[in-house]
């Protein structure tokens, strides 16, 4: 019973024939090859997603105000501003680094330390940056979609990306081994932001798992589609270093 079950399953992830071509384009358009394991860990994280982070998200939601939550998701942001304009330079974004730069400092001061993101009403944005839209505008392929412990859907290169980010961030490195004060900092940090993301998800989550007859596939098609928009947001910000508000001299005519 169990060989028929792992042969069905390895099954799943055979390249079909090249006489089916509607088979292959939509093999090739999930590229998940991984398929049968990355179920299982979409099983797992369901699992702990059930017992532990949706509840958490759903008693904060409960006991926090949305002002307070959004103060939080805003000083969280704000944090990590040193991640986001490395990335921002690494991408040669300049203008963007600047909007970064911008941001930080704004928020940091009139926004009372990041709880307020006053930066925005001065006509500075948020934008995505991190390592894994920065490999993708240097030409590093996605490779095939991949659904990890914890992290959930990704793939190679961002799940890459996400462990640059890391050690791009100054809170990995100042203090030292024996800085408690900053691991427990560190650690809460990162328990705040998976219940503020989780919170932030609530509802759409709960949308898809109702509605959608395969969540997996659907949760999978969506991450694709959320990740290469914003490779295209990111590639298609050419504006120009400094902004040109005063006219530009016409071409001359040929002599």
């Amino acid at each position: 019973m169990s060989g028929a079950l792992i042969a069905g399953l390895a099954g799943c992830a055979t390249r079909p024939p090249a006489s089916d071509p509607d088979a292959v384009a939509e093999y090739k358009q999930t590229d998940d090859p991984l398929e049968p394991t990355n179920r299982v860990f979409y099983a797992i994280n369901n699992g702990l997603d059930t017992v532990i982070l949706r509840p958490a998200a759903q008693a904060y939601r409960y006991a926090v105000p949305t002002a307070v939550r959004d103060g939080v998701h805003n000083v969280l942001s704000n944090i990590g501003t040193p991640v986001q304009l490395t990335n921002d330079v690494l991408e040669g974004k300049p203008r963007r680094a600047g909007d970064t730069a911008m941001r930080f400092l704004i928020n940091t001061t009139v926004g009372v330390l990041g709880i307020f993101d006053v930066a925005t009403r001065f006509g500075y944005p948020n934008h995505d940056s991190d390592f894994g839209l920065t490999l993708a505008l240097w030409g590093v392929p996605e490779g095939p979609f991949l659904y990890l412990p914890v992290l959930g859907p990704t793939d190679p290169r961002d799940a890459s990306g996400f462990g640059v980010d890391i050690a791009f961030d100054p809170f990995t490195w100042i203090g030292g081994s024996n800085a408690t004060g900053l691991t427990a900092f560190q650690w809460s940090r990162y328990g705040l932001n998976a219940v503020d993301t989780r919170e932030r998800l609530l509802d759409p989550i709960a949308q898809i798992k109702k509605t959608a007859l395969d969540p997996y596939a659907t949760f999978r098609s969506l991450y694709r589609q959320h990740r290469r928009g914003q490779i295209e947001d990111v590639r298609n910000d050419n504006r120009a270093t400094v902004p040109v508000w005063f006219a530009q001299p016409k071409d001359k005519p040929a002599q």
